[in-house]
């Protein structure tokens, strides 16, 4: 039967009916997602908080040494990226400088230039050995931890004494092997994976922040 604004407001049974069940439904799926999201979340702080730590002091040692941070990732991964970087940019919380983070994600010219003329998986490696510097910190991110270009651009940065930080998923794929830390949210759901990745992203903000402007500040 289709439902109609009338028969909603008559409160016609078999209507009523049908929109509470498909209510619980739809609020049992709410509640399901949260709880997945809220395991994977508190499974992989647990897995990986001194991780996060390690990697927020490379990144805070390469902002004190004139240094940048460069993030790359697909799809999702690339909007995690973005998201990251800017928090940098900009700001996260505190009122500080602007701190050097670059997206290899955005440029649409660089990236379907590279894809066209050569092929995607060259797309990040290739502005790693154009922009990248011995100092500098990169942050790769794949939920599946085997996107080819995302490990083209790791193996682009080892080679140029580039540290590579992996946020990943699953059992870490490849990249978990090629990255010198790889912080991996092990979970079957790619959203599950990623819901973990942007809270690891908004942790190692926070941390930076706390290391170059609050370490030693008395904390109320």
């Amino acid at each position: 039967m289709a439902l109609t604004r009338a028969s909603l407001l008559l409160g016609e049974p078999s209507a009523c009916r049908n929109t509470v069940e498909r209510g619980f439904q739809l609020e049992k799926i709410i509640k399901e997602a949260l709880r997945e999201s809220q395991e994977a979340k508190e499974a992989f702080i647990k897995e990986n908080a001194p991780k996060l730590i390690l990697f927020a002091e490379r990144v805070a040692s390469a902002f004190t040494n004139d240094r940048k941070l460069m993030l790359c990732g697909n799809g999702g991964s690339a909007a995690d990226a973005q998201h990251i970087a800017a928090e940098f940019v900009n700001r996260f919380i505190l009122e500080r400088p602007p701190l050097p983070a670059v997206a290899l994600t955005t440029d649409s010219s660089v990236i379907t230039s590279i894809g066209n003329d050569y092929s995607f998986k060259e797309t990040f490696a290739k502005q790693v050995k154009a922009l990248g510097l011995e100092g500098d910190v990169l942050l790769a991110i794949s939920t599946s931890g085997n996107s080819g270009n995302v490990l083209e651009a790791v193996k682009a940065a080892k080679k140029l004494d580039i540290y590579a930080g992996a946020l990943t998923g699953g059992d870490g794929g490849q990249l978990a092997e090629l990255a010198d830390v790889a912080m991996i949210a092990r979970s079957g759901s790619t959203p599950r994976i990623q819901e973990a990745h942007i809270l690891a992203g908004h942790i190692i903000c926070e941390l930076v922040d706390h290391i170059l402007f609050q370490r030693g500040v008395p904390q109320d």
